[in-house]
């Protein structure tokens, strides 16, 4: 948290499950909401050096915000968040609230760049050419999000709720028509990708849960732990 605000930025996230929630201590500001003074502990944490754990200051000031989900057939959960945005008239509970639940588009974005766009896998070898195979996925990643904004923008559908896989296969399907049109044309045909891209949107599905499993089994071959040529090798003296 310190570090954070040594960096002139805020944070929100989800309170630890060690550490325990009371409307006993700290200052109420508001329902569900107070600001607590945490205090630098006695000895030095695992996850800090020396001269990090010196460099802490004795307290510091947060603002912890607690709630309720609610799900009809499930156990009423509570969750605890805790952010460095003190300042209650200018960030209200419900807009913290709000922002820690978008999170969950980071994890998709994350996952369209691993999964979708392929980046899972690097296959450079040296570190200068993995940091420009990086940037061309980034690079095709803001392509489409560009592409994406536009078409929302225009035809008023909410950018978020288009679909990047779906915007991906209409642009590589378009590029060749692209290429080989005149500049007017190809002005008419790029306005009809957009207006392509918006025609199924996402469907909105607040609070959507998916299992954490895998559609189809693995093959059961051993990982390639050698070389193809040692691996070759092997087979031509077994």
């Amino acid at each position: 948290m310190f570090t954070i605000k040594k960096l002139s930025c805020d944070a929100v996230f989800r309170q630890h499950q060690s550490r325990a929630t009371t409307m006993r201590k700290g200052k109420i500001v508001g329902a569900c909401d107070k600001l607590m003074t945490w205090y630098k502990p006695k000895t030095c944490p695992k996850g800090l050096s020396k001269d990090e754990f010196l460099a802490l200051p004795p307290s510091i000031t947060v603002r912890e915000i607690y709630y309720y989900i609610v799900i009809p057939g499930f156990r009423t959960g509570r969750v605890s968040l805790i952010t460095t945005l003190l300042d209650r008239a200018t960030y209200s509970t419900l807009e913290i609230v709000g922002l820690y639940g978008k999170r969950w588009d980071v994890e998709l974005n994350l996952r369209h760049l691993k999964t979708s766009l392929g980046m899972d896998v690097l296959r450079c070898k040296t570190p200068s050419m993995i940091r420009k195979e990086i940037y061309a996925y980034l690079m095709a990643y803001n392509l489409l999000r560009s592409l994406m904004w536009s078409a929302g923008t225009i035809y008023t559908t909410p950018p978020l709720r288009l679909s990047l896989q779906g915007t991906r296969h209409h642009l590589i399907n378009f590029i060749p028509k692209l290429l080989a049109a005149s500049f007017k044309t190809r002005l008419r045909i790029y306005r009809t990708l957009l207006k392509i891209i918006v025609h199924k949107a996402v469907p909105e599905r607040p609070g959507r849960s998916e299992p954490r499993v895998k559609k189809r089994r693995s093959k059961a071959y051993p990982f390639m732990t050698k070389s193809r040529h040692e691996l070759r090798k092997q087979l031509q003296t077994a």
